[in-house]
């Protein structure tokens, strides 16, 4: 009520201040305040004035008037706001209901509060395709059989494209300008949008669930400045990270993620990928200083500026870094860049067990001991490399620990000497340095091999099944036990390769029509083991479609549900990469995993 009283009385001032000037213009009158009476032919609905008052008694009575008018002004215009009031919070209480059915007056976004979303039927598709050739022209744009498949689906990934999961239009634009001009027409038609930039990626990212097209970077791979002062450069989404470090090994630096060849800025970005550096360098996050990003409906937003560090507002940028292309796409990235070290090397340890090599690791990284990298390579991922013959040695048959030094040569020597100490203490068979940079290429050769080598062993109908999760380093030897004994006792051919100076390891599988079935339930109990052990279902290769099921299971229902409410708020129309990452469409079921009783199995 405080509220409407002082409203009213904001109200009344303008009345009041009438009320005073009738007042003064009362006193001052004359007979010109009287009018004549009405025609008796005619009724007035309006009374007349009374007759002047004698002289003796005019201003008290014009007083009295004077008050009664503005005890009427008063009433009304209070009346007239109280009642504006009532209607506002009708109104308010209506907007309540409305955004409660809808769910959006809560922080999160549960499944169940979405409508089904709705996407461009085929004529609509027709007028996007037609505005976007004519926005970028037609050697710009492609629907060959051709591109078509080669952006619907590849050999790598585990999780294939439906017969009808494919792009109707492949785009091909030149400049962030044109990646906005595309997403407006887009969001215009409500036509569904994928990015694409090397195409690497292992868990289904770029497939088209949804029929809409796809943005392939290819014209834009561009380094467009190194800032050689500052560390850092600034490059397009297609420019692959290979090719970046070679550019930039005449100034004396490098970019430390280094996931699989192919791989390009965007899709690293997306996935918030890694590599062998990681132990030492961390991942993609650690590396992206800003980014320029087009939003659904065609907004342009740079993240933030070039400092190393800022305290401005959210942090933008690792929103969007491993959001897999559903909240944006990047068109532009500012990198941070390290120094090449003065010296490097490698060496190659043996070991009896998975678990002395893994317990090995965990020792380093306790005593803190800064190799640049340390790869595990299991017992039968060494055979494999022998039998595909191809590196320029015979390697022991074991499983083997890979460590990257590099630092200073005096550093490099306490590095060595350190690690030497602590392999041997698990119960190393042997451990060999390379003492010259033709030696280092050897004994690196093998870790670089050990995906070739993988599929070598495969038949003429086999593919092969790569998948990746994380655990605490010190959980890290139980892990990679039991999923060596799983995929033993399950008479399959799968090989372990793993970064597990962090925790990270990755299974490759061999898999063909007849045993699908069989690799699947050992992923399954993988990405279970991992979860359980407080451990997360990939550790570098993002979620994409395969692994969407497990991310309610390993966050909780709660910070699946926040995640969509980013979403919704970011692309309203579930246009960015559908499917991905998190389930939009209430139709679509998700298996649900019980960690709980997987927990109480394995303690008993």
């Amino acid at each position: 009520m405080l509220r409407i009283s002082r409203l009213a009385i904001r109200n009344v001032r303008p009345a009041f201040r009438s009320a005073v000037d009738c007042r003064i213009a009362i006193r001052n009158s004359s007979t010109k305040l009287h009018r004549p009476p009405p025609d008796s032919s005619h009724e007035s609905s309006i009374p007349p004035l009374p007759p002047r008052p004698s002289s003796g008694s005019t201003r008290a009575e014009n007083r009295k008037q004077a008050f009664r008018l503005l005890l009427i002004i008063t009433a009304s215009v209070s009346l007239g706001s109280i009642l504006a009031q009532l209607s506002q919070w009708d109104l308010t209480k209506r907007a309540a209901k409305v955004l409660s059915e809808k769910g959006l007056e809560s922080s999160t976004s549960p499944l169940s509060t979405l409508d089904r979303p709705v996407y461009a039927d085929e004529k609509q598709s027709a007028m996007a395709y037609a505005e976007i050739t004519e926005l970028l022209g037609a050697d710009t744009v492609s629907a060959t059989r051709d591109d078509i498949a080669s952006h619907a689906d590849s050999a790598w990934i585990s999780h294939h494209a439906e017969k009808d999961q494919r792009p109707g239009l492949v785009v091909f634009p030149k400049s962030t300008e044109q990646v906005s001009g595309i997403m407006k027409i887009c969001h215009k038609y409500r036509v569904p949008i994928v990015p694409f930039s090397g195409g690497t990626s292992l868990e289904g990212h770029f497939i088209q669930t949804r029929n809409g097209i796809t943005i392939d970077f290819r014209n834009m791979g561009e380094i467009i400045q190194l800032h050689q002062d500052d560390l850092d450069v600034v490059v397009q989404p297609a420019v692959g990270w290979e090719l970046l470090n070679e550019y930039l090994k005449e100034y004396g630096l490098f970019f430390p993620p280094d996931p699989g060849p192919g791989a390009e800025i965007g899709g690293m970005i997306g996935t918030g990928c890694s590599g062998t550096n990681a132990a030492r360098y961390g991942t993609m996050r650690e590396w992206v200083l800003s980014l320029t990003v087009v939003l659904a409906d065609g907004t342009i937003v740079k993240t933030r500026q070039r400092p190393r560090k800022s305290s401005a507002g959210y942090n933008l940028t690792n929103l969007i870094i491993g959001s897999e292309g559903t909240l944006g796409i990047v068109t532009e990235a500012t990198l941070k860049l390290a120094v090449l070290p003065q010296e490097t090397t490698v060496a190659v340890a043996s070991f009896p067990s998975v678990k002395q090599a893994t317990q090995a690791v965990q020792e380093i990284v306790r005593k803190g001991i800064p190799v640049a990298a340390v790869e595990l390579l299991d017992k039968e991922m060494m055979k494999c490399i022998n039998a595909a013959g191809e590196t320029s040695r015979d390697w022991r048959e074991e499983h083997t620990l890979f460590f990257k030094f590099g630092g200073t040569p005096n550093g490099v020597k306490e590095q060595i000497k350190e690690t030497r100490n602590v392999v041997k203490q698990f119960g190393s068979k042997s451990f060999d340095f390379a003492k010259s940079q033709t030696e280092r290429e050897e004994l690196w050769e093998a870790r670089k091999e050990a995906l070739w080598s993988t599929l070598a062993m495969g038949g003429d109908n086999d593919s092969c099944w790569t998948t990746d999760v994380a655990v605490p380093v010190s959980r890290l030897s139980e892990v990679v036990s039991e999923t060596r004994a799983d995929m033993d006792q399950s008479g399959i051919l799968g090989t372990i390769v793993g970064h597990v100076g962090d925790g990270n390891f990755h299974a490759l599988i061999l898999y063909n029509d007849t045993n699908k079935h069989i690799v699947e339930g050992v992923v399954h109990r993988l990405v279970e083991r991992a979860i359980a052990m407080e451990g997360t279902c990939t550790g570098e290769h993002g979620v994409g479609m395969v692994k969407r099921p497990y991310l309610e299971t390993e966050l909780g229902k709660e910070a699946v549900d926040m995640m969509r409410r980013l979403k919704l708020a970011l692309d309203p129309l579930r246009l960015l990469n559908a499917d991905k990452v998190i389930n939009i469409d209430p139709s679509v079921t998700l298996k649900k995993l019980d960690v709980e009783s997987l927990k109480s199995s394995r303690s008993k």
